[in-house]
């Protein structure tokens, strides 16, 4: 399967909106899901077990399987263990630098007050403190398939935000995947749900006899699980919206070509529904590229999930006519994973901002963040980094102010106050700060 080289200033409107816009198919379900969801909140584990015969062809009987995990951590094959530790150990410590600490300053110069528009000494102190969510939901993919990489990715970074409750939700099967079960163990997981699709992303907005309700749910999924995240969204808060993955990779004339193919077949077999795109200003690069596509895609084991996404109108090799060209191209674009691999790779990344994730250079391929890096893997698609950024510690974490103003302090902001106060109709307000300050006034 060969990727057809096409010139970014000659795309067409449709073409470019193909590019663009990148549809996860969400819409076409939601009807669907809505009455999914509505079930599950009204009947709990009776609709839960009908929906996993019904979707996944298993007849659960526990839906807690947590006891399951640590059994499955002793079972699995050395190697397997040593990666999963490995990578988990990297995840955490890259996510543990990420956690803010509290603080408190004055905001009125030297710490022993500083006068202010009243002419007196006050202090104003302000602050902020970050306290974890209390209960969070993980989904997983999984089922038959082992998806170990995103149990750590969702997992970890809330244990490391200090969530008290981690509970994860992975479609049933008979068994669920030992690997997947193992690498929750790691994790720290304290709560494993044999449920998976919207049925599951229900149970955990609102709870069931078994399931235990969470504050936030996050995790990547198909359509139907990226439909019910919508539809729970308002009553629970969640990560974000994803539809299928994703790769940009900007190349210029010192790049490998097998390098970049290789990262495009990568990530081309997660979705038949994948994006997978190169950018080059370098038209003999643009067809080696094309080229090292279609020998690479030929011997893979996925090689019918490869051909459809490379088939799809998203995907392609493009022609710039300069790397300026490329670099707006990337902008646009907002990749989930961005791919730099360029002679100057430092200087390009400091004119892009939409990305998800940032590869530099070429030993670094997208895999590397999939799994062991340590950097996370669920990451905003279909132009989503022009808006917020992947999971990380942050999404577990609640930021509150913190504010104490001696008399001093107050009788300097009085004025300010009062003024702003009255001007909003709000006369209550002012009077909070008069009632404060009318000894000293009197005095």
């Amino acid at each position: 399967m060969n990727l057809d080289v096409r010139e970014v200033a000659e795309l067409s409107p449709d073409e470019r909106a193909s590019l663009f816009e990148r549809d996860a198919g969400v819409a076409d379900v939601r009807g669907d899901v809505r009455d999914i969801v509505s079930r599950v909140r009204e009947e709990g584990d009776v609709a839960v077990r009908e929906f996993c015969r019904e979707f996944d062809g298993v007849e659960v009987g526990n839906i807690d399987v947590t006891d399951a995990a640590e059994r499955a951590y002793d079972e699995i094959d050395d190697d397997v263990r040593e990666a999963i530790e490995t990578a988990a150990a990297n995840v955490r410590q890259f996510h543990e630098r990420q956690m803010p600490d509290d603080w408190r300053e004055s905001f009125d110069g030297d710490a022993n007050g500083a006068s202010g528009e009243n002419g007196a000494l006050g202090r104003r102190e302000l602050g902020r403190r970050f306290r974890p969510i209390e209960r969070v939901g993980v989904y997983v993919p999984g089922g038959t398939a082992a998806y170990p990489s995103s149990v750590l990715m969702g997992v970890i970074p809330a244990k490391v935000a200090g969530v008290d409750h981690v509970a994860v939700a992975t479609p049933p099967a008979d068994p669920i995947h030992p690997v997947t079960l193992a690498a929750i163990h790691v994790a720290g997981a304290d709560a494993v749900y044999s449920v998976g699709g919207a049925q599951a992303v229900s149970a955990l907005a609102y709870g069931t006899e078994t399931v235990k309700a969470v504050q936030k749910v996050v995790g990547p999924g198909n359509k139907w699980v990226t439909a019910a995240k919508a539809d729970v969204r308002g009553d629970v808060d969640i990560d974000f919206l994803a539809g299928p993955s994703e790769i940009l990779v900007v190349a210029d004339e010192t790049a490998d070509p097998e390098f970049v193919a290789a990262d495009l077949v990568a990530q081309a077999e997660h979705d038949p529904n994948a994006s997978v795109v190169a950018v080059t200003a370098d038209a003999e690069l643009a067809a080696a590229i094309g080229d090292a596509v279609e020998a690479r895609a030929a011997d893979c084991e996925r090689a019918d999930v490869v051909e459809s996404a490379l088939s799809n109108d998203a995907s392609g090799v493009l022609l710039a006519r300069s790397m300026s060209e490329a670099v707006l191209f990337a902008e646009e674009y907002a990749a989930e994973h961005l791919s730099i691999q360029a002679d100057d790779d430092e200087a390009l990344l400091d004119r892009i901002a939409n990305a998800g994730s940032v590869f530099l250079g070429p030993y670094t391929p997208v895999a590397a963040g999939d799994y062991a890096s340590g950097t996370n893997h669920v990451l905003p698609t279909s132009g989503g980094a022009k808006r917020y950024g992947g999971l990380s510690v942050d999404t577990f974490l609640r930021s509150s102010t913190v504010q104490r103003l001696d008399e001093g302090a107050l009788s300097n902001l009085s004025s300010t106050i009062t003024t702003l106060a009255e001007a909003e109709g709000l006369g209550a307000h002012a009077e909070s700060v008069r009632t404060r300050l009318r000894d000293t006034e009197d005095e």
